[in-house]
């Protein structure tokens, strides 16, 4: 009689092999997926910064709510423009190495639908995790500046091109330069801690007290200040406040007000913020045209700052800073400027503005009303191209406006 086939099934040894090796994989890959979700690995972005993607709820919650809010608004922002339902989808859940959320960048202008813009960068690398937000706002603002453009070297040009715009004096109050600089190393506002703030201000505070020649001064810590010094300061107008609403929604102002300050040079001529809004705000400044003058005392400054602090720059976006509307240049060339025909008709004003890529403003600054009708009027563009063309822009668009005012 036959024996029975046997049922034992016989695998080959390499078949036992593959079999370990792929339930090992599948638990290896378990366990990277497991860990990753809890934050223990991060993903890089084109800038070689890394983000990890765990989003509180709670964040999550006011991130949705804020959008559905703006969405059904009759916001003009670029923010609404630009933050459509699939780019909000596509980032919010994205964060980089700081722990910056979506919501840091955009709750401004959530809170505030009366925004131009409604956007800020809560640190450096925001602008590469957020980019498909922030490249087209860019490229809005700063008149095409694709993501595929590079932002040109630093380049300052001829100090000794430019003239008085306004030699007679009749039009021109007041002529300003200045340009914003974050510190390497350092997140924005919204990141610093309360110790990164005191540390910035004592380097701020050493390299600016080394300062020679016509930048020769002194720094006001705004901690503990004396209120003569206080009283002093806000007569030449040079103290600023803690911030307007929009920076108080993008978290600007935290641990106010240490970390602050405030230099000038002997002659009020030269001015220096610490942690405004951005880490330094730069300045020249004086009464009448003479922007040669003006522009010249900046360009002295900005070297010898920097051969002490080194400056955040990118290859592609130029200098960083808080606000996508200052970028690159960072430079904002400006004029108090009086126009009283202009003014009669604000459009027009505005059109002509726009016509030569200029801004513009109430007499102290970005949302703030004319004063005895003088205007805050500025270069536009920073982005694309070099601190000369910037400031140029701005000489000959002054000089346009000057002719129209008189032809009126």
């Amino acid at each position: 009689m036959a024996k029975a086939a046997s049922s034992t099934v016989v695998v080959p040894k390499y078949r036992k092999y593959l079999l370990v090796f792929y339930s090992s994989f599948a638990a290896y890959f378990v366990l990277l997926v497991v860990l990753y979700l809890n934050g223990y690995f991060s993903i890089e972005d084109d800038l070689g910064n890394k983000s990890d993607t765990m989003v509180d709820a709670a964040v999550m919650e006011k991130m949705e709510a804020g959008f559905a809010k703006l969405a059904a608004s009759d916001s003009k922002s670029l923010l609404k423009k630009y933050l459509t339902k699939e780019v909000f989808d596509a980032l919010k859940n994205k964060k980089t190495s700081f722990g910056s959320t979506l919501l840091d960048c955009v709750q401004s202008g959530f809170e505030n639908h009366d925004s131009g813009v409604g956007i800020y960068a809560p640190d450096a690398e925001a602008y590469s995790v957020f980019s498909d937000l922030f490249d087209p706002i860019i490229e809005d603002y700063h008149k095409g500046f694709k993501k595929t453009d590079k932002h040109p070297a630093a380049d300052f040009g001829d100090v000794a091109s430019f003239g008085n715009v306004d030699p007679t004096g009749e039009f021109v109050v007041s002529t300003r330069v200045r340009c914003g600089r974050s510190m390497e190393g350092y997140p924005f506002n919204p990141c610093l801690t309360e110790a990164q703030y005191k540390e910035m201000e004592d380097k701020v505070s050493s390299t600016l007290s080394a300062l020679e020649g016509e930048l020769k001064g002194k720094f006001y810590p705004l901690t503990g200040m004396d209120k003569a010094v206080q009283q002093q300061l806000i007569d030449d107008h040079f103290l600023f406040k803690e911030g307007d609403r929009f920076l108080q929604a993008a978290n600007a102002c935290r641990f106010w007000p240490t970390g602050r300050g405030i230099y000038h040079n002997d002659n009020k001529t030269f001015l220096v913020w610490c942690n405004e809004e951005d880490h330094l705000r730069i300045i020249s400044m004086q009464m009448g045209g003479d922007l040669g003058q003006v522009y010249r005392r900046l360009v002295t400054a900005v070297n010898d700052i920097e051969k002490r602090i080194p400056f955040s720059h990118h290859d592609r976006l130029g200098f960083l800073t808080f606000c996508p509307t200052n970028l690159g240049t960072t430079i904002r060339a400006s004029v108090h400027i009086k126009v009283p025909k202009l003014a009669k008709d604000y459009a027009k004003l505005e059109s002509i503005a726009d016509k030569y890529n200029l801004q513009v403003r109430g007499t102290r600054g970005e949302h703030s009303e004319a004063e005895g009708g003088i205007y805050d009027i500025s270069n536009k563009r920073r982005m694309g191209l070099t601190e000369y063309q910037a400031v140029k822009e701005m000489y000959d668009g002054i000089s346009e406006l000057i002719k129209i005012e008189k032809s009126l």
